[in-house]
């Protein structure tokens, strides 16, 4: 009789602790204490500017697709800025971007979203 006593709370904790969905446990397993570590993004892009004319190339490293745009302000009041329609650089994707001015770029980048 004492025995089974004494195997109670042993027996309901156990059952406790199978009962736990996968991520409690897989979060009770690392015993850190620290978040996990957030998921690496970005496509690392390489613009260049020749003329009137912008050249952007975006390669994409990671898991995550990457929306990427060239967005590109002319240098005169008159010239019309551009943005460029969005591209998704897919994982281990390199995509290509062009845009221009009819004279002169004042600067040019490239933005990044997450597509969902």
């Amino acid at each position: 009789m004492r025995l089974s006593r004494s195997l109670a709370p042993v027996t309901v904790a156990l059952a406790l602790v199978l009962c736990l969905p996968y991520d409690a446990m897989s979060h009770v397993r690392a015993g850190d204490g620290k978040p996990p570590a957030p998921r690496l993004f970005g496509a690392a892009c390489r613009t260049t500017v020749s003329g009137s004319h912008v050249v952007a190339y975006c390669h994409n490293p990671y898991v995550d697709t990457d929306r990427v745009r060239l967005h590109i302000e002319c240098a005169r009041w008159w010239d019309i800025d551009t943005d460029s329609a969005p591209v998704d650089a897919g994982p281990a994707m390199t995509v290509r971007l062009t845009g221009r001015c009819w004279k002169d770029v004042a600067s040019a980048w490239v933005s990044h979203q997450k597509a969902r």
